[in-house]
């Protein structure tokens, strides 16, 4: 729920018993998080604003875009408001692993997109689902996010150039559809 990648194995309890223990059997309290993201880094902290809400990117009830900005070319996450900020630094969200693994996760996405397009094109329209369903199995989901994001905000000129040409915005106009 926090980093993107795959390795979900733990449960944590987005606000810690110590902040709201009312919530310590509440569902939506409970993120399925990797290990590293809740016994490493999150652990105990848990920033608070001044006005005593979370700086925290809560997940599973707003929409991390809102205040995360993830650079394509880089795998790495910039900041758009102080509680994106807070989310990078408490969970580590540019450290390196998972940098690599985004940059990864991008050509890869374009390749299999550019298979979809090729099974589309060429009728066959059952290996083109397929390939769909697969992708949306495979981890790091944000970047998929992110380039559909691209597509939906930049200008044609630009997303062509951040995506990788005409023939890649139309595969990512058809995720964005999905």
């Amino acid at each position: 729920m926090y980093c993107g990648d795959s390795a979900g194995t733990d449960i944590d309890h987005f606000a810690p018993l110590f902040f709201a223990p009312q919530r310590a059997f509440a569902w939506p309290n409970h993120l399925l998080a990797c290990s590293y993201c809740n016994s490493h880094a999150k652990r105990e902290q848990f920033p608070i604003g001044d006005d005593g809400s979370p700086l925290l990117v809560d997940p599973s009830t707003e929409n991390p875009s809102d205040h995360l900005f993830l650079v394509l070319s880089t795998g790495s996450y910039q900041a758009l408001t102080p509680r994106g900020k807070e989310t990078i630094k408490v969970f580590g969200l540019n450290r390196g692993a998972l940098e690599q693994g985004r940059r990864n996760a991008f050509s890869i996405t374009k390749y299999v997109l550019e298979a979809y397009l090729r099974y589309h094109d060429n009728g066959m329209g059952k290996q083109a689902r397929e390939v769909l369903n697969d992708l949306e199995q495979q981890p790091f989901a944000d970047v998929r996010e992110a380039m559909q994001w691209t597509w939906r905000n930049a200008a044609a000129e630009d997303a062509e150039l951040l995506l990788g040409g005409r023939e890649m915005l139309r595969a990512i106009a058809v995720l964005a559809t999905r």
